[in-house]
């Protein structure tokens, strides 16, 4: 049943059935695309853990990498010692091979806000609603790893994200375990942005992160090589286990997020190359964008580089994130 999961929800085929049996625990199907695992005996080190990935349609390393987990687990190579809920975003996109159909998906994880009448908006309060009650009947620690790819190269093929929260710190150990599991860098978030990790991190404490895993492309043409450390360390959280080793937070970049490029006009532009990479530095003077409303944004005080430069978003969205580098954190 799990190795056809993917294939089955993505065709749109949900008639199958909605629980069974696993080696070392069961399956249970919330919905399209949700779908949880329950161990028969979670272990005393277990995390309850989302796994998230198409978020965005085109995003396709992150549902083949969770192909490849379900199928051990299916296969009786990985046994469930720990809840998991696996999820995939915006059905329709994956389908149709596109970002999103609508709206970004990842801007609508936000609670008592009005969300838009759309496929996107319907979806946005689906996946909320279902993690809300995926957390509320699994106590303990919390983790949700939400898995993407970037529209374009970068300087740091896999980063991760941390989204912004006052009151839930991030763990040591989340440096040290996404360290040994390949993460290139960190990007330090400056303020709430509700995007699908946020909300997990806002709303209910988890140790929560966006991770970026290589660039966008389409099925069937990713290296999934460069990903195995990381579904080692899935691997480990899905059997309930505590991952193997760490490596330093030392030998990850880390950045913060200095500023925002928002898109105020129709009359917008970036200035600078539509393939420059994730993390290219622009001197101080450099003019990055050009908005009717808003006026020219020049870099000042000190360098600063882009991330998720995007000049076609909508009208009030982010089309870039400017960021500096910061020292790595203190860790026992």
């Amino acid at each position: 049943m799990l190795g056809d999961w993917l294939n089955l929800t993505l065709d749109g085929d949900v008639t199958g059935e909605r629980e069974g049996r696993l080696p070392g625990g069961r399956y249970v199907l919330h919905g399209p695309g949700m779908l949880e695992l329950q161990p028969a005996a979670a272990r005393p080190s277990a995390r309850t853990m989302v796994i998230s990935a198409g978020i965005h349609g085109d995003e396709t390393a992150p549902i083949e990498l969770v192909g490849e987990l379900l199928a051990r687990i299916e296969s009786g190579q990985l046994r469930p010692g720990a809840p998991v809920l696996v999820l995939l975003g915006n059905l329709p996109a994956i389908r149709a091979g596109t970002r999103y159909c609508a709206t970004n998906l990842n801007r609508l994880f936000q609670r008592d806000v009005v969300l838009p009448d759309n496929d996107e908006g319907a979806r946005a309060a689906t996946l909320m609603a279902t993690v809300d009650d995926f957390f509320a009947r699994h106590p303990g620690p919390r983790l949700h790893y939400d898995l993407h790819t970037a529209i374009r190269d970068s300087r740091y093929p896999r980063f991760a994200v941390e989204p912004f929260d006052e009151a839930a710190a991030t763990a040591d150990e989340q440096w040290r375990w996404l360290a040994a599991a390949g993460i290139q860098a960190v990007l330090h978030q400056h303020r709430h942005s509700w995007t699908f990790s946020h909300y997990s991190k806002h709303y209910h404490a988890a140790q929560a992160f966006t991770l970026e895993l290589g660039k966008v492309r389409p099925f069937g043409t990713n290296d999934l090589h460069a990903l195995r450390p990381l579904l080692t360390l899935l691997e480990a959280l899905v059997e309930g286990r505590e991952p193997p080793g760490g490596a330093s937070p030392g030998t990850m970049a880390f950045f913060r997020v200095a500023a925002e490029l928002i898109r105020h006009a129709r009359a917008f532009r970036l200035c600078f190359a539509d393939d420059t990479p994730n993390f290219t530095e622009f001197a101080v003077g450099t003019r990055l964008a050009e908005d009717a409303e808003a006026g020219d944004f020049i870099v000042e005080g000190t360098p600063l580089a882009v991330v998720f430069p995007n000049a076609e978003v909508e009208l009030g969205a982010r089309a870039a994130l400017l960021v500096r580098p910061t020292e790595p954190p203190e860790t026992g």
